[in-house]
């Protein structure tokens, strides 16, 4: 009898479990595009082009191979719009009761899949460097789970940028050299882009008739949509873009979406590359010279340390982890991160950007974005549901630690030791947002001051039982206390004032 082997959107991958397990010659693999999972968030329609695209490029792969594939696409009239429900139809098509499944990356299917009426076998997705237990074991008895040290356990495990036993350079973190702000000009053309053919027109006419009403500019779209157009993405990246991505990874600009940067992210996370094979091709560019160490070990850091450890903590956590609330923020997301207009400029670009390219890199996700969602106090649910929806690179397992943990602090310090929080100065130090804005960053009370330089204190204020005895945090809070009470006064009365013209829809 046959078993029937499922494989998900971001499972795009040869060697992924569910296919290693498989028996070519009688098992059914089966694939789906199925209405719930472009529609349980509003993802992105350059997101929802991409997965699509990508797993119709994967069946025929398999069936070139000699795989047998089952595929529903969303526009089949048999389709049922769930993954467990074209599962059960599949079952019944061709007599089978078993399922072999890798694991899925959000707790939400892994749930629906378990409670299935069918015979699950679910295997560990090992495409990951750490695999459950590894993070389990690092992670036993800590007080804290910080990722530097769970960093230097995978550069140990891997051997990247190591000379021995020890890191090359002599140092394992070379994060100071790669804060430089924003330079004049851009030596990069940016990522790779790629020309739809006849696979991804069909599914970009398919997407803009079933979610064109999502949040997203569908059209151009030039993502790549299958292996060899990833790891040529990843080659150009290597030899025009990496040299500078250290120096300039932190960096913003108002009219450069990318700088320096690879988006190999999506491509990764779909699983069209493998995590070791972009660092081995980074640390062979430092071998070569062709980078200097402080880029290599950035951009390494980011894959092996950082994907692989919130990896871990999504599931070491556990399925509430996702609606965690620990600062007890309740607004509400307002319009504009939906595209509606704000004078805020840094905002206003971030949110631009994000719907023209679903995408935007970490710091303008952490520090505009995400930074002035926890000082306005918004509901941390709502804001991972935005992140989740509106980025081609997210899904729950990377998506969820890093709002609810590293932006918003709505975990309570499980990953940050302290909240990811700065005023309008940071900004200006890391971008050239702050020149074409309605505010004034040097302003920080009354007309034109900008709106990050009041909720910054605010935001102190506010949580200072649960921070004042932070020693991250001393400095601000003796900042605070050495302002006069009138002029404290003032900044909180005119950040709620700012505040409740944002709940009442007024432009901000």
């Amino acid at each position: 009898m046959s078993r029937l082997i499922l494989v998900l959107g971001d499972q795009l991958s040869l060697d992924v479990a569910a296919l290693a397990a498989a028996d070519k010659a009688t098992d059914v693999v089966v694939m789906a595009e199925v209405a719930e999972e472009g529609s349980y968030v509003p993802h992105h329609p350059k997101k929802i082009v991409l997965v699509l695209a990508a797993m119709r490029k994967f069946a025929a792969r398999l069936r070139d191979d000699g795989w047998q594939v089952a595929y529903t696409e969303l526009d089949d009239t048999d389709n049922t719009g769930s993954i467990v429900g074209e599962l059960i139809r599949r079952a019944d098509q061709f007599g089978a009761s078993e399922v072999i499944a890798t694991k899925p990356g959000e707790f939400r299917l892994i749930a629906a899949l378990e409670d299935a009426p069918l015979s699950l076998t679910m295997l560990e997705d090992d495409r990951f460097i750490a695999s459950h237990a590894m993070f389990e074991g690092w992670a036993e008895g800590r007080k804290a789970l910080r990722m530097e040290y769970f960093y230097r356990e995978m550069r140990r495990k891997t051997g990247l940028l190591m000379e021995g036993d020890e890191p090359a350079g002599g140092k394992w973190n070379y994060d100071h050299e790669n804060r430089k702000p924003a330079p004049s000009d851009v030596a990069f053309s940016g990522p790779m882009q790629f020309t739809p053919d006849d696979v991804v027109e069909d599914v970009l006419d398919l997407v803009e008739a079933r979610f064109g009403n999502h949040f997203g500019d569908v059209r151009p779209f030039w993502f790549a949509t299958d292996q060899g157009q990833a790891r040529r993405a990843l080659a150009h990246f290597v030899k025009y873009g990496l040299a500078k991505f250290g120096d300039f990874q932190d960096a913003m600009l108002a009219d450069n979406r990318f700088l320096y940067h690879a988006l190999v992210s999506p491509y990764l996370n779909i699983g069209l590359l493998d995590p070791l094979e972009v660092c081995r091709a980074v640390e062979d560019a430092w071998k070569a010279g062709d980078a200097p160490i402080n880029a290599a070990e950035g951009f390494i850091r980011q894959v092996i340390g950082w994907r692989e450890y919130v990896r871990g903590i999504y599931f070491h956590e556990g399925p509430d982890y996702a609606g965690r609330n620990g600062l007890g923020h309740t607004r509400d997301l307002p319009d504009f991160f939906w595209g509606s207009e704000t004078r805020m400029h840094c905002v206003s670009k971030a949110v631009e950007q994000t719907g023209a390219e679903a995408y935007a890199h970490h710091i303008q996700r952490l520090m505009v974005t995400g930074n002035f969602a926890l000082l306005a106090g918004l509901d941390p649910g709502q804001v991972s549901e935005w992140y989740l929806a509106v980025y081609a690179d997210a899904f729950e397992w990377v998506e969820a630690p890093n709002v609810v943990g590293m932006s918003q602090f709505a975990d309570g310090g499980v990953i940050a030791s302290k909240p990811y929080v700065s005023s309008g100065a940071y900004i200006n130090r890391m971008s050239d947002y702050c020149k074409g804005c309605a505010y004034k960053v040097s302003v920080k009370t009354g007309e034109g001051a900008c709106p990050f330089n009041l909720l910054y204190w605010h935001f102190l204020d506010q949580h200072r039982d649960r921070f004042s005895n932070n020693a991250r945090m001393g400095n601000m809070y003796r900042t605070w206390d050495r302002m006069s009470d009138e002029k404290r006064a003032t900044v909180l009365q005119e950040a709620d004032a700012f505040l409740e013209r944002m709940e009442a829809g007024e432009v901000v």
